[in-house]
């Protein structure tokens, strides 16, 4: 994974505070918010920068681990291990005046091996001059997708699913996003020679949903409302997530109008109760099929 400097994206030092973060995450957000860019796709990918930052540098946990190993924070144990194997070797060369630890081929040096050894490939397992295992590696790490809908991903609930013939069982917390990627620690291939076994990494895919629009922890959808209570206001049914409210129209409401309704939003992952807005843009409909005496009364509407 490349590099990402999360606090040069929030605009912060790496001495601020989770109450600047917070902030700062604010500030830009609002900044660069679909909503009030539209079209730009260059303020769309800021928004997601954004967002991806304030996941890792919000979090306490997250963000020691981002400070302690920069790009391979979702690893680091791991590459604490593998810095640790490296020096061991090292070490066993002053001693011995050679590896032995592992045979290398020709043209592959020690960085090609300790690469396979992160990786987990198992491809840098060799054997000593006495045929014993030359170690213990992890094993090599396993990637899936899983597929949510949008409700489903708004709802913290158990899924079942398989991989590699055996079935793992996880709670998915509300919330998630589109792309998020999560660990299963030990649930990869088997090590090598005794080796712990390698971890799972499951991405979440939630493809768009017809009713609802994402945009962070935000949700945006549309109503259609007749011209009669555009112009005279009364009330309309809105879906949500968690069913309907009925909402009033103001009068003289024109089409392309937007109203937040507070908290109607996507939950906000792993903060129990907090959730996002929903934006609700009206759309009027024009009457078809007009009677002569409608016609009568719309003419004189026009010349009064």
């Amino acid at each position: 994974m490349a590099y990402i400097d999360y606090y040069k994206i929030l605009g912060v030092d790496k001495n601020a505070t989770q109450d600047d973060i917070k902030k700062a995450y604010r500030k830009q957000a609002r900044k660069h918010h679909p909503d009030l860019n539209p079209g730009d796709k260059e303020a769309e990918k800021k928004f997601k920068e954004l967002n991806e930052a304030n996941e890792v540098l919000s979090n306490p946990e997250n963000r020691s681990k981002y400070d302690k190993y920069g790009e391979h924070w979702k690893h680091g144990e791991e590459y604490e291990k593998a810095q640790q194997q490296q020096q061991r070797q090292y070490q066993q060369q002053s001693y011995n005046g050679g590896y032995s630890g592992a045979d290398f081929g020709e043209g592959e040096d020690f960085s090609d091996f300790f690469q396979n050894m992160f990786g987990g490939a198992g491809g840098g397992f060799g054997k000593s001059s006495r045929g014993r295992a030359s170690g213990k590696f992890k094993g090599q790490d396993i990637t899936a997708e899983l597929n949510l809908n949008l409700r489903d991903a708004a709802t913290t609930h158990p899924q079942t699913f398989e991989i590699n013939g055996k079935k793992v069982r996880i709670t998915i917390p509300a919330g998630v996003y589109d792309g998020q990627q999560i660990k299963l620690k030990g649930h990869g291939n088997p090590g090598i020679n005794g080796g712990p076994n390698g971890d799972l990494y499951i991405t979440f895919n939630i493809p768009a949903d017809p009713d609802f629009e994402r945009i962070g922890d935000d949700l945006k959808t549309k109503v259609n409302i007749d011209l009669y209570t555009a112009v005279l206001g009364g009330e309309v049914k809105v879906h949500t997530l968690n069913g309907s409210v009925n909402l009033k129209v103001k009068p003289e409401t024109q089409t392309g109008m937007t109203v937040r309704l507070k908290g109607k939003g996507f939950p906000v992952y792993k903060k129990e109760g907090e959730h996002g807005d929903l934006f609700v843009t009206y759309e009027v409909k024009l009457p078809t099929n007009l009677t002569e005496k409608q016609k009568e009364l719309f003419e004189q509407l026009k010349n009064s």
